[in-house]
């Protein structure tokens, strides 16, 4: 018995635990399970967002990416040393989707609060000005402990990114393909590609390595990772199209579309950024 238990306590602190402790990044098995997790997550927050009466609509997605800013800006505080064990452990992922999330949470609660008592004008315009506000401290902190030392990293990644995704758009319109010219899809599209160009240049560029399994795995197929803009085309396009096809067009199934976008955005915009700001820092 106590023989089954070390390898249980054995196989949670490999897979699970060290990678934790380590930042020592992804592997086949807590990939999978984060990505169950989060299946989990996301309808459980769509339950309670109903409960809160919070409309999930493209203002309300916007409204989030200054909290995704912020959270990716306080990973990279991590990343600099800003933070000691124990705490550290909590802004490593995935434990720091979950802080990020209850900030988040707290911050929404107060600013609908503020609207119900007649303070704020429009809820929404107060939840993202207290994430915009959230990210200009982290960045203020940042640039206090670490110089900006790459801005060429900073420049190409935004550069690369949206010419890319702008070409794309360009020739989608031309062709009259709404699917990519739409705000929120194109959206989609500009995050993940930032995203893509962030792994470019840190790889094959500035010598960082893909912590990811999947992405990692294709790099060292491929020899470069370029391979991740035909990636990301390649999953996110027919992704979209079954979002856009695929749901009636009831309010509960235009809601759940449209949050799963969010999710997707969120993917995306989030390891983009904490990418570039490490590049342009140095870390």
């Amino acid at each position: 018995m106590n023989t089954f238990t070390d390898k249980i306590l054995q196989f949670v602190n490999k897979y699970y635990i060290e990678p934790i402790i380590y930042d020592s990044g992804y592997n086949p098995v807590n990939t999978l399970t984060w990505a169950l997790i989060l299946g989990v997550c996301v309808f459980g927050v769509i339950k309670l967002l109903d409960r809160m009466k919070v409309e999930v609509d493209e203002r309300f997605i916007y409204s989030i990416i200054p909290f995704v800013l912020a959270g990716s800006s306080l990973r990279v505080l991590e990343d600099a040393n800003a933070f000691s064990a124990p705490l550290k452990y909590l802004i490593i992922t995935p434990n720091i989707y979950f802080v990020v999330f209850v900030v988040t949470l707290a911050c929404l609660v107060v600013s609908k609060k503020l609207y119900d008592l007649g303070v704020a004008g429009d809820w929404k315009k107060t939840f993202a000005a207290a994430g915009g506000l959230w990210f200009l401290a982290n960045l203020t902190a940042l640039l206090y402990l670490e110089d900006i030392v790459r801005p060429d990293a900073l420049v190409l990644i935004l550069v690369i990114g949206t010419l890319v995704a702008f070409s794309i758009y360009g020739l989608a319109r031309w062709q009259g393909i709404g699917l990519i010219t739409d705000r929120l899809n194109f959206t989609i599209l500009l995050a993940h590609l930032m995203d893509a160009s962030s792994t470019f240049i840190g790889i094959d560029m500035l010598g960082y390595y893909e912590k990811h399994v999947v992405p990692a795995y294709l790099i060292d197929l491929t020899g470069t990772a370029l391979v991740m803009y035909p990636l990301k085309l390649a999953i996110f396009i027919p992704v979209i199209y079954v979002l856009d096809t695929q749901f009636n067009d009831s309010e509960e199934s235009i809601s759940l579309r449209t949050f799963v976008k969010m999710v997707i955005i969120v993917l995306g915009l989030s390891p983009a950024t904490r990418n570039t700001l490490r590049m342009a820092l140095g870390i």
